[in-house]
C-alpha cells in the first residue's frame, strides 16, 4: 500500500482548487461541481458506498459542509448499474469519478484503467466475508444435483469476470473439473441467469449477492455450493479515478467520511438499514438482512485490511488464466492514504477489527431489532413459540458460518444437537463423518427444538 503522506502535504493537498468532476463543472456557474458516483443498487454489499449512502444523504451533507468553507456548490449524480463492468467503462471514459464493485471487477477496473491511461485506485472496502460466503452456486429446488462434481457436462450461468465466476472456477478445480472444458459456461447478467435457471435452460447459477439468497427466499432455488467452502476472502470495494483523487482530495475525503457514517448507521440500526435498502431496490428486506444484518454474511468495514489485499493478489492468476487481464500491480492499485485520513487516529484499531462470531437470529414482524441466540436450537425454539409472528429465521452453517434462512437450510440431528448446513453436500459429509447423525426436515427440526 502507499504510505500516508506527511501531515503538511496532506493539508496542502486539501487546499488545492477544486476542478469539475465527472467530466465538467456545471456550465455557466464556475463554482458548481458535479460529482458522479457509479453504484450497483442490487449488489447490496456495496450499500455503504451506494444505496444506503444515497438514502441517508450523508455524502450530500458532507459536501454541503465543505461548500460553506470553500464557496463551491456541490451536486451528486448517482448512476445505477447491474454489474461493475459498465462502471469501469464510464470511469475510464472520465464520466464516473467514484465507483463500487466486487473484487474481481476491481482488478478488471485496475487493468483497464492502466491500459487506457486512466488509472484508478482502490480507496476503501464496503462489505467482505473472510471465507468467501458472498458467492453461491444454486440450482432449482427440484434438481437432482447434490454436489458440485455433478455439474460435469451441465450448463452453468454466471457473469464472466465477476467474483461469482471466480468462485465457480476455483470450486470446480477443487472438485476435479475444468470450468473451461467440463461444463458449458453461459455468460449472463444476474437477472438473465436467474430467469434462465427458472426456465430450465441452465442447470445451475453461480452469482453474487443478493441473487442466491433472493431466489432461495422465493423458493425458486436451493444452494448447491457455499462459496465459504473455499475459505478465501471476498469483498466489495470503492475505486476512484486517480486524476480525480489527486485534483479533488477534499471531495474524496467527504465521500469516505460519508461512507464511514453509513457504515456506522448500518451497524447501529441493521433492521432499519435493511428496510431502507429494500425500499430503494425492491428486494425483500429479509434478503437484505441475510447479507447485511447484524450477523449477516457480510461484514462492513471501510478499512483496507491486509488480508483483503492479499486475497486480491490471489485473484489475479484466476483472471489471467481466463485471459481477462495481464499482470496487475495490486500494491500500486491499493491506496490507503484517503481512508486513513478520513478515519484519523482510529484507523489502526478499526483495521485490526474482525467480524464477530456468527449467531442465529429471529426477526419478528413489526420488530425494530432481531432476537439473537447462541445456538440454532435456541433460535428454533423461539421461532416455534412465535410461529405466527416470525418474519424470518436465520442460522449459521455449522461448518462455514455462512448465515442462511432456517427453512432453506439442510438440518442434521446429531444426538441431542441440531446442526444447519447451507448445502446438501456439506450436510452429507458431516453425516458420513458422524455415525448416528441423520438429516431431518425443517418441520421436524422446528418441532423438536
Amino acid at each position: 500500500m502507499k504510505r500516508t503522506t506527511t501531515a503538511g502535504l496532506a493539508a496542502a493537498a486539501l487546499l488545492l482548487p477544486l476542478t469539475g468532476c465527472g467530466g465538467d463543472a456545471e456550465a455557466g456557474s464556475g463554482r458548481t461541481v458535479t460529482v458522479t458516483v457509479g453504484y450497483q443498487s442490487k449488489t447490496i454489499n456495496t450499500v455503504t458506498a451506494g444505496t444506503l449512502l444515497r438514502s441517508l444523504g450523508a455524502f450530500e451533507r458532507e459536501l454541503a459542509a465543505r461548500g460553506k468553507k470553500d464557496g463551491f456548490t456541490y451536486k451528486v449524480k448517482w448512476e445505477d448499474y447491474a454489474t461493475g463492468a459498465p462502471i469501469t467503462a464510464q470511469m475510464t471514459a472520465g464520466k464516473i469519478d467514484i465507483g463500487s464493485m466486487g473484487d474481481f471487477p476491481l482488478l478488471l477496473n485496475a487493468a483497464r484503467g492502466k491500459q487506457l491511461g486512466q488509472p484508478t485506485r482502490l480507496v476503501s472496502v464496503t462489505g467482505y466475508n473472510l471465507r468467501g460466503g458472498l458467492n453461491t452456486v444454486i440450482t432449482t429446488p427440484d434438481s437432482k444435483l447434490t454436489d458440485l462434481g455433478e455439474l460435469r457436462g451441465k450448463k452453468v450461468s454466471t457473469s464472466i469476470g465477476s467474483a461469482a465466476d471466480g468462485t465457480l472456477v476455483r470450486a470446480l478445480q477443487r472438485a476435479g473439473l475444468d470450468a473451461a472444458k467440463d461444463i458449458h459456461k453461459v455468460n449472463q447478467q444476474p437477472a438473465v441467469g436467474a430467469s434462465a435457471l427458472g426456465a430450465g435452460s441452465v442447470d445451475a447459477l453461480s452469482q453474487f449477492v443478493a441473487w442466491p439468497g433472493l431466489l432461495a427466499f422465493q423458493g425458486k432455488a436451493k444452494a448447491l455450493y457455499d462459496g465459504a467452502e473455499l475459505n478465501l476472502a471476498t469483498f466489495h470495494g470503492v475505486t476512484a479515478r486517480e486524476d480525480f483523487a489527486e485534483k479533488n482530495p477534499a471531495v474524496l475525503d467527504a465521500f469516505l467520511r460519508a461512507q464511514i457514517t453509513a457504515t456506522a448507521y448500518l451497524r447501529e440500526h441493521p433492521v432499519q438499514a435493511a428496510e431502507k435498502v429494500a425500499s430503494a431496490t425492491g428486494l425483500p428486506a429479509e434478503v437484505v438482512y441475510l447479507y447485511n444484518g447484524a450477523h449477516g454474511i457480510a461484514t462492513f468495514d471501510p478499512t483496507l485490511k491486509p488480508g483483503l489485499v492479499d486475497a486480491l493478489k490471489q485473484d489475479v492468476p484466476v483472471l489471467k488464466a481466463a485471459k481477462l487481464v495481464g499482470d496487475v500491480d495490486v500494491d500500486a492499485f491499493v491506496d490507503d492514504r484517503y481512508i486513513k485520513k478520513a478515519y484519523g487516529a482510529d484507523y489502526g484499531r478499526q483495521s485490526a477489527a474482525t467480524a464477530p462470531p456468527p449467531r442465529s437470529e429471529v426477526w419478528l414482524k413489526g420488530a425494530e431489532k432481531t432476537e439473537a441466540f447462541d445456538s440454532p436450537a435456541l433460535a428454533l425454539r423461539f421461532a416455534a413459540a412465535h410461529r405466527d409472528t416470525a418474519r424470518a429465521v436465520y442460522v449459521p452453517d455449522a461448518t462455514t458460518g455462512t448465515l442462511w434462512f432456517a427453512d432453506r437450510a439442510v438440518w442434521v440431528r446429531d444426538g441431542g444437537e441440531l446442526k444447519p448446513f447451507v448445502t446438501p453436500s456439506v450436510a452429507a459429509r458431516y453425516v458420513t463423518a458422524h455415525p448416528g447423525a441423520r438429516t431431518v426436515p425443517y418441520a421436524t427440526a422446528l418441532a423438536g427444538s
